[in-house]
């Protein structure tokens, strides 16, 4: 059954992007955000911001769509904000989609700079243009999937930004998440003839199978960590497709990305932190479940602000957990002024 009409209001706003200007797949530069502002904010009261990342071969439209029988992640935080369930916060939903399927929310040399574009050009826009409080004491960042890897590469990289990661089965312990998708993956770019003409060929018309979709993932992981600038697709993959055999040195600039090798690195980044969520459900197709408990473990060792939970459900149709995560999430942040 639907939810009653919202309280508060979405506003599309389109930003032009100087830095994805010339990004090597010569995907869109104008890019729409969507801003949700709660029932609260009248235009002189500043509120705290969650910028909300999409999960793979998805975006920000895809967030807002509409269904008849459930409400969008949107229309969920509006009733959490309505009902007093959640503090008010504006909900920030940025699209980093390109030709793959999903940037993974990072600098690449393969893609364009998707991570400098949310932190120095996405941010200072919508503080710019809406009542913000413009700290990172009042900046969460939060998605599902590979928007997980994107928060908690945001937390990692660019702790200046923001002050709380929310990662719902993130990409992470690549060694047992994304190993086994390497041999799927091989089988469908055989097929197509090469990597070349996959790439070529599969944005047409979009994967029309499991092994094509796990492909294509493997295309868009591979430009953004291990991206080759000098020749389409942009990016080296790490199993040879003829073979099904493991590239050694390519895998290891995958796994120089992990999330969960990161951590020992970004301890100091992380420790400004005043909370790290991290969810999963106990039966993820991709292994996910094991990547976050991995995650909880290893940041609970250094003594860091994570919360770790696991329910019971797999990787996708889990966009309810918002409801159990938004409400922490905007407890942590700095609350409205």
């Amino acid at each position: 059954m639907r939810s009653p009409p919202m309280k508060g209001r979405v506003v599309r706003a389109s930003h032009e992007s100087l830095c994805l200007r010339d990004n090597p797949l010569g995907d869109p530069f104008e890019r729409e955000l969507y801003v949700y502002l709660p029932p609260q904010y009248d235009g002189t009261r500043r509120f705290p911001v969650v910028m909300m990342l999409a999960g793979f071969g998805s975006t920000n439209h895809s967030i807002a769509g509409w269904s008849p029988w459930k409400p969008n992640s949107i229309e969920l935080f509006d009733r959490l904000i309505s009902d007093g369930t959640c503090k008010p916060a504006i909900l920030l939903l940025p699209d980093c989609f390109n030709r793959w399927g999903g940037s993974q929310f990072i600098d690449s040399a393969g893609t364009g700079r998707y991570q400098t574009y949310l932190a120095e050009e996405v941010v200072p826009f919508v503080d710019a243009e809406f009542k913000t409080i413009p700290e990172r004491e009042a900046r969460a960042a939060v998605g599902r999937s590979s928007g997980g890897f994107g928060a908690l590469r945001l937390g990692m990289d660019r702790p200046e930004l923001l002050s709380v990661i929310g990662s719902h089965a993130g990409d992470a312990a690549f060694e047992i998440s994304m190993r086994p998708m390497l041999t799927s993956a091989a089988i469908a770019i055989d097929r197509a003839g090469g990597l070349d003409r996959f790439a070529r060929e599969i944005p047409v018309s979009g994967p029309e199978n499991a092994n094509q979709f796990d492909a294509i993932f493997v295309l868009a992981a591979a430009a953004a960590y291990s991206p080759d600038p000098a020749e389409f697709p942009f990016a080296q993959i790490p199993v040879n497709p003829a073979t099904g055999e493991l590239r050694d040195e390519v895998w290891e600039r995958w796994l120089e990305q992990d999330p969960l090798r990161r951590i020992e690195g970004s301890t100091a980044a992380l420790q400004r932190m005043s909370l790290i969520y991290v969810d999963a459900g106990n039966r993820d197709e991709h292994g996910l479940h094991f990547a976050a408990r991995a995650l909880g473990d290893a940041l609970g060792q250094r003594g860091l602000p994570v919360r770790y939970e696991e329910f019971d459900g797999g990787h996708r149709g889990t966009s309810w957990r918002y409801e159990i995560s938004l409400p922490q999430i905007c407890e942590a942040l700095r609350g409205p002024e």
